[in-house]
């Protein structure tokens, strides 16, 4: 897999908001929600679908491109956390379908197990995918969802990750099982800690003060 942290300000800005433990849970979901949007917009960079035509401006017939509205990005927040990060896709993308996707890590064994699934049985082909997950931290939560993709037919080069804080271990598990699948994330981590979590962790855990 490939890993891009955009260099841009902003997007320091709101993961330096998101990891400070003094920051208001209403200012979180609003931090995490503006990191999505960037990285979103940088994720999407090169590779979503377009149509030429032409258009009658207030002076002139021009040549113009458009998003290809027959051929929607599929949107796939990880349950619950995702759904902040993944709320902006909407008002970026001109053509976009949400399936929610609910894991439960346990944290002893640290597996995930799936307790929500409203993705199609059947993706038809060249779909792309994009999958939202806060914290990539092990990686197993990560791999079990994009598993669920394969197994409906996406290939990992048609999906695209969206993280604000991703670890090493997560990286190397993704890059080792899905070659060509892209990550985004807001910042790398050094490591975990024996629980599971990025020691960078984000403030409220992407728990939206639960």
């Amino acid at each position: 897999s490939q890993v891009f942290v955009p260099p841009h300000p902003l997007i320091k800005h709101w993961v330096s908001v998101l990891r400070n433990e003094q920051t208001p849970c209403a200012v979180f979901r609003s931090a995490m929600a503006e990191l999505g949007r960037l990285l979103i917009y940088e994720a999407c960079r090169d590779w979503l679908p377009t149509i030429t035509g032409e258009i009658q401006t207030p002076v002139a017939v021009s040549s113009v491109e458009f998003i290809d509205p027959r051929e929607p990005v599929m949107v796939v927040p990880i349950l619950r956390a995702g759904l902040a990060l993944a709320e902006n896709a909407s008002s970026i993308l001109p053509a976009t379908k949400t399936y929610h996707l609910g894991l439960r890590r346990d944290e002893e064994t640290l597996q995930p197990s799936v307790y929500l699934n409203n993705l199609p049985e059947k993706i038809p082909e060249g779909t792309r995918v994009l999958v939202i997950d806060p914290m990539l931290a092990t990686g197993g939560t990560i791999v079990a969802a994009i598993d669920l993709l394969v197994d409906r037919g996406v290939t990992s080069k048609q999906i695209k990750v969206v993280s604000a804080v991703a670890a090493p271990p997560a990286l190397q598990k993704l890059s080792n099982k899905f070659p060509g699948l892209h990550v985004y994330a807001g910042m790398i981590d050094s490591e975990v800690d024996e629980r599971g979590y990025c020691f960078k962790l984000l403030a409220i855990q992407c728990s939206f003060c639960k």
